[in-house]
């Protein structure tokens, strides 16, 4: 995709998108046989439903039936909302993710090598992570700068529920324990 198509086609869309709250995460025009496929990935602070994706695909096809951005050829408009294996890349991602497993490569500078941990904070500078205490031991705590993370995603928890339980009645003993 042409970077002036790219821009227009963000000029175009995303005014739609943030008048309904909502911010453009992605735009990709690729090719797919004879035609090419326009996918749109939108999101929000509290996730996108499935009717919010169908109401914007009508608007968008009136929107480009009207220009001429995408050209002549077919195309096969797809409007999604982010993946649970998309790249946490900007500070709404990590907010988004807040009480989520992570895995993140470090820079260098952070020490290298690879971190997972929980989301418990975000802010303009960074996040606050808990890393789970290995082999019995207490979880840490551990703050990270933006600049320290090379790359990251959410980790898939499938018995997430279970886990904080988990997590929530070790706190409330560990407060027992204290009070007595």
């Amino acid at each position: 995709m042409s970077t002036t198509q790219s821009e227009r086609l963000r000029g175009l869309l995303e005014p739609l998108v943030s008048a309904r709250g909502l911010d453009l995460e992605e735009i990709a025009v690729t090719p797919a046989g004879k035609r090419r496929v326009l996918r749109v990935v939108v999101d929000a602070d509290d996730g996108v439903q499935l009717d919010t994706c169908a109401e914007l695909s009508r608007v968008f096809s009136e929107v480009l039936d009207e220009s001429d951005v995408m050209g002549g050829a077919p195309y096969v408009l797809e409007v999604t909302s982010p993946g649970a294996d998309r790249p946490l890349t900007e500070q709404r991602h990590f907010r988004r993710a807040a009480g989520r497993l992570i895995k993140a490569q470090l820079t260098e500078e952070a020490g290298g090598g690879e971190l997972t941990a929980r989301i418990t904070g975000v802010d303009d500078e960074g996040i606050d992570l808990e890393v789970p205490g290995v082999k019995g031991r207490k979880p840490t705590q551990r703050r990270l700068a933006y600049g320290e993370i090379g790359k990251a995603r959410v980790e898939i928890e499938f018995n997430r529920k279970a886990a904080q339980k988990a997590q929530h009645e070790s706190a409330a003993a560990d407060e027992n324990k204290e009070e007595a």
